[in-house]
């Protein structure tokens, strides 16, 4: 059955065109692009000394609410031919279902609302639904943002946002859908007293200071602390799961490194690529890694061994340095892409207001993506005044990182990959 339905999904792509603002389950986008476009645009606006409103939309039970009568309409409204909406029916026709529990399981019962879980096609049908929902509402990149059922509206003010937000309140559940009350929530980034919150219907939005936005931690503030806590939390998480096999003594250190960077390392690096670390934040990740290590290879710090033998002996490259790499892929994943525009609308944002001296809000991401950043030394470029100084720093495996050679992808990818 999966089979098939991949199939049609591959058939659906090529004649639907879903909008831009949708991240989920599309080609060459990922959660990355949202939280990059988000975070830049909130690296703006604060160095801007403006107020940027966001709110974060969350819909309930989103995958199981959705009309099939609504399912059928939007697939014709977005030119899918009859027949393959026939095809689709079918699949959710006479569709059944039991529910499992601690006594026993129910009877056989009808279900005739929602999508189907663990289905390959589900997340396409829900883009599709989405697309069309949003169609009279959405704005440009990088003030409306959606990754399936997880919606961003951003506005220059608190009133503006309000407005949104109850446009999108009333566009959604007008056709099946509804917008959790509990769980949507407000943040406004460069904020002055008295600014307010928002309100939905005369019923207050939770308003908070930070908020985890596809597993990314943002923080009203423009700081990265908490993040970077939660990525090191994150790789102590991994590292117990499958701490049987790390500090298991009849496995080789090989082995041992081989499952840390699949596991361990990845959850430590997410989003990290759109985070602008400072400088004392870095040794944080880098002490969390070397304790991991040297918990699976059985030593301690009073061994006296060095770090470069306990990660030569894994086979474990440093963590800077694959932070690096990984904000060097990126910048050449954002230059090579088709649709780089629509991610540039928030590197190419524009505020009215005065700009804080870069020494006083830390390195920015923009400097730190486009590159690996001022505090790496592999930034691209920069003011008159800095071109000497950052001519010695911007080299990588002895040559100049330069947009063309970014272009070149699989000879890019190359330079930048490491253990």
């Amino acid at each position: 059955m999966k089979l098939w339905e991949r199939v049609v999904e591959a058939r659906l792509r090529k004649v639907v065109e879903i909008c831009e603002q949708q991240y989920g389950f599309m080609p060459r986008k990922s959660t990355t692009d949202a939280i990059f476009a988000l975070r830049i645009l909130m690296e703006k606006y604060r160095d801007g000394q403006r107020e940027l409103h966001c709110v974060f939309v969350d819909l309930e039970k989103a995958y199981d609410r959705v009309p099939r009568e609504e399912l059928w309409y939007c697939m014709r409204k977005s030119g899918v031919a009859e027949k393959y909406v026939r095809v689709v029916q079918d699949m959710y026709e006479r569709s059944r279902t039991v529910v499992r529990c601690a006594v026993g399981q129910t009877e056989e019962f009808n279900v005739k609302v929602g999508l189907h879980q663990g289905s390959a096609l589900s997340p396409f049908l829900f883009a599709i639904v989405m697309d069309q929902l949003s169609e009279e509402v959405r704005q440009e990149c990088p003030w409306t943002m959606m990754f399936a059922d997880d919606i961003v509206i951003c506005s220059e003010s608190r009133e503006q946002v309000e407005e949104n937000l109850e446009r999108w309140r009333f566009a959604l559940e007008r056709r099946g859908m509804k917008v959790s009350r509990s769980k949507t929530e407000y943040m406004c980034v460069n904020e002055r007293e008295g600014s307010g919150t928002v309100r939905l219907q005369g019923e207050e939005v939770k308003k908070v200071q930070e908020f985890k936005y596809l597993g990314s931690t943002v923080q009203s503030n423009g700081e990265c602390g908490k993040e970077v806590k939660k990525r090191v939390q994150a790789g102590w998480n991994g590292w117990r799961k499958v701490s049987g096999v790390l500090c298991d003594r009849k496995i080789s250190a090989r082995i041992k490194g081989k499952v840390y960077r699949t596991v361990v390392r990845a959850a430590m690096l997410y989003g990290l690529e759109t985070v602008s670390l400072r400088k004392r934040q870095e040794p944080e990740l880098e002490v969390a890694e070397l304790k991991m290590l040297r918990f699976s290879l059985g030593v301690t710090r009073l061994d006296r061994i060095r770090n470069e033998y306990i990660r030569g002996t894994a086979h474990v490259g440093c963590l800077r340095d694959k932070v690096r790499e990984a904000r060097l892929r990126w910048f050449g994943h954002v230059q090579r892409r088709e649709s780089r525009r629509k991610l540039e609308n928030s590197e190419e944002t524009h505020t009215h207001g005065h700009r804080k001296n870069m020494d006083e809000t830390g390195n920015g991401k923009t400097d730190q993506v486009n590159g690996g950043g001022r505090r790496d030394g592999r930034g691209i470029g920069g003011k008159r005044r800095r071109k000497r100084r950052w001519n010695k720093r911007r080299k990588m495996a002895g040559e100049k990182v330069t947009v063309v050679r970014a272009l070149r992808g699989s000879a890019w990818l190359r330079r930048c990959r490491g253990n």
